[in-house]
């Protein structure tokens, strides 16, 4: 009796745990992906309640410098961002920023380089040669859930897919459901939510594969997982009832064999 109840409870624990190949390898279907599905010309745009650094450069600077909102001497720059790049615009409920001397411009629903070369195109009408630089000042993510270290993450590339975030986290669990991964994203002012699945290569080629300023991912725990952590306390309780069952018996048997002498 004893003997059957420690296989039961063995039998019921490797179930519970036990975890295969096809529950945790990512892209299982790669082989006869269609690889030139994947996207590569992607470009976030602008949203409300963005925060942007725009900086304007040219060969005059006294005369650039009522198009920056601080006076302070803008260093010319070749490539990448001047090195005081700390002029930032928030991005109104309305869409709008409002940029010295041109005033109001709408920029909600922009690239970058859109907006850069809108801003080059009205600023050559009044400076010589004029370098605009732009850029997004909040750019994060926010991976939760069964990764190896949930947070938010500031991203310097305005290029970042779903697995460049899972890596800045660690990567998956081998507790994380692979198919079920939530992406929680704001398009225009509404919460949307969709569902990943690494298992397949069709997120090679989703417009949800790059991600966008203040996207959310949260990677659930798998069935097992849960059921684990759901059923451990149950089955503690049930090895030490055996434990305490089998003390039980040796203490009877040892009393019936010393009666019986």
């Amino acid at each position: 009796m004893v003997k059957l109840a420690l296989t039961c409870v063995l039998a019921a624990v490797l179930t519970v745990s036990c975890t295969t190949s096809r529950q945790i390898l990512y892209f299982q279907d790669i082989d006869t992906a269609e690889i030139d599905r994947i996207v590569t010309d992607y470009e976030p745009v602008i949203k409300r309640d963005d925060i942007l650094k725009i900086v304007v450069s040219g060969p005059d600077k006294l005369v650039v410098q009522p198009y920056n909102l601080t006076l302070g001497e803008i260093t010319t720059y070749s490539s990448g961002a001047p090195e005081n790049s700390t002029l930032q615009y928030h991005v109104d409920k309305d869409g709008y920023i409002d940029f010295p001397v041109i005033g109001r411009i709408k920029v909600l629903g922009m690239t970058r380089q859109e907006l850069v070369k809108y801003l080059t195109r009205e600023l050559k009408k009044e400076v010589k040669d004029p370098v605009v630089y732009v850029s997004f000042a909040n750019f994060k993510i926010t991976v939760l859930g069964e990764v190896k270290n949930p947070g938010t993450y500031s991203v310097n590339s305005e290029r970042v897919t779903i697995l460049q975030a899972l890596g800045m986290a660690g990567d998956l669990n081998l507790t994380a459901r692979r198919d079920g991964i939530i992406l929680i994203r704001d398009e225009n002012g509404l919460n949307t939510h969709i569902k990943i699945d690494l298992k397949s290569s069709e997120i090679l080629g989703s417009p949800y594969f790059y991600l966008q300023q203040n996207d959310v991912l949260y990677v659930p725990a798998s069935p097992t997982r849960v059921a684990t952590a759901t059923t451990t306390p149950l089955w503690s309780t049930i090895l030490s009832g055996v434990t305490t069952f089998m003390s039980v018996i040796s203490v009877v048997l040892s009393v019936i064999t010393l009666s019986s002498r």
